[in-house]
């Protein structure tokens, strides 16, 4: 019987010990790694991921992160394709309304201004996706670090594709209304840049999270894997011929994502 006793409490003492090691392995080495390559900008680690209007409804959702300076955005979007959004004035609310209304093109239409932390939009872009202002690609982004941790500006964006127009749910105005899948959005407007050779570096950081049944300001339905995209620019606009250098998500996220996909196209229509 003593025996007995003794090869229990030998083998409760070595299951203990396996888990205690497990744990130390969890807990100081496998998670302190997995959130150093996570969040390769500890500066935006405690930011809000979701933007909103100037009535305080919550708005699209953070899923673009550029670094570089304003010029090298700017330089960067002009050559791969986007063009800066007019400011919303008299006469440009016209020819938006004309562009869409005629089936006519306007490629630098406005844009509705939508806040962070606070304020408006630094910078809006836009890529036209047929005859007019119906349908669109278009950024918004707000310069967020002075200095990232590559030591140059951070900038966080919110990337949607304008699919047509309806009536704002809250406010019953007429709108664009995005199409859901706002991730397919973040990957079209990253794969600009790469094809641009503007991109010499990409990463992932964490968003707002996987959400299913998001709603922006206008009460358009929006769907992501609650990632943001970060593109190091190139500097200068000097045209980068060889693939951006790519840092993969831990193992962890890489397993989410591929769930989330699953997901999405277990859905009717993808959505």
């Amino acid at each position: 019987m003593v025996l007995v006793d003794r090869t229990r409490a030998a083998r409760w003492l070595a299951t203990l010990a396996v888990l205690g090691a497990v744990y130390f392995l969890i807990a100081y080495l496998v998670l302190p790694s997995i959130w150093k390559q996570y969040e390769h900008q500890p500066g935006i680690a405690d930011r809000p991921m979701v933007t909103q209007t100037a009535s305080g409804i919550p708005g699209d959702p953070i899923n673009i992160g550029l670094v570089g300076s304003r010029e090298d955005v700017v330089k960067a979007l002009h050559t791969a394709g986007w063009f800066p959004a007019d400011p919303i004035t008299l006469r440009t609310s016209i020819e938006i309304v004309g562009s869409v209304l005629l089936d006519r093109p306007y490629r630098q239409a406005p844009v509705s201004p939508l806040l962070y932390e606070g304020r408006r939009e630094d910078l809006a872009f836009e890529r036209e996706d047929g005859a007019s202002a119906r349908r669109r690609h278009h950024v918004r982004l707000w310069q967020v670090l002075a200095a990232g941790a590559e030591g140059r500006p951070v900038w966080l964006g919110a990337a949607t594709f304008d699919q047509g127009v309806g009536l704002s749910h809250y406010t019953g105005q007429v709108t664009h209304v995005i199409n859901p899948n706002v991730d397919t959005e973040r990957d079209f407007f990253t794969r600009s840049l790469i094809e641009a050779g503007m991109a010499e570096g990409l990463y992932q950081v964490s968003g707002v999270g996987p959400t299913l049944f998001g709603r922006n300001g206008e009460g358009s339905r929006y769907q992501t894997d609650g990632e943001v995209r970060f593109v190091l620019l190139v500097k200068d606009g000097l045209r980068r011929t060889a693939p951006p250098v790519t840092q993969d998500a831990p193992m962890a996220v890489q397993v989410k994502d591929a769930l989330w996909q699953a997901l999405q196209s277990a859905l009717p229509n993808g959505q």
